[in-house]
């Protein structure tokens, strides 16, 4: 079960990963550094397929963002997109983010996805 969030969200020093096993590779799952400055949030991340990304966008109430997204791929692929989350408080505290995403360009798509929160003191792996 887990709770709606009313009010913002301090992202700022947060790391968040994948919550679905499929998107990891023998070198793990994407991990994501975010950062705020006011309404103002950005992260960079890295891990499995991905070489190095970057997101940037606003908190737009009730602790959702609004994002674009770009990044490259192992297999030298560009991507590029835009994605807004929807925070959900999980049992134990952490955050997990629904991504509602749309790639742009060749390999156009769409879909869901979710992230969580990485505990500070947890596993990395």
């Amino acid at each position: 079960m887990t709770a709606e969030v009313t009010g913002t969200i301090d992202y700022d020093g947060r790391s968040f990963r994948s919550a679905a096993a499929e998107t990891a590779t023998a070198t793990g799952a994407p991990v994501g550094r975010y950062h705020q400055e006011r309404d103002t949030v950005w992260a960079e991340f890295s891990g499995g397929a991905v070489v190095r990304g970057y997101l940037v966008g606003r908190q737009v109430g009730d602790g959702c963002l609004d994002l674009v997204y770009c990044q490259v791929l192992a297999d030298d692929t560009v991507v590029s997109g835009r994605c807004v989350s929807t925070p959900e408080i999980l049992p134990d505290g952490r955050i997990r983010l629904r991504e509602d995403w749309e790639r742009f360009g060749t390999g156009a798509s769409r879909g869901v996805s979710y992230i969580e929160e990485i505990p500070e003191h947890g596993p990395s792996a």
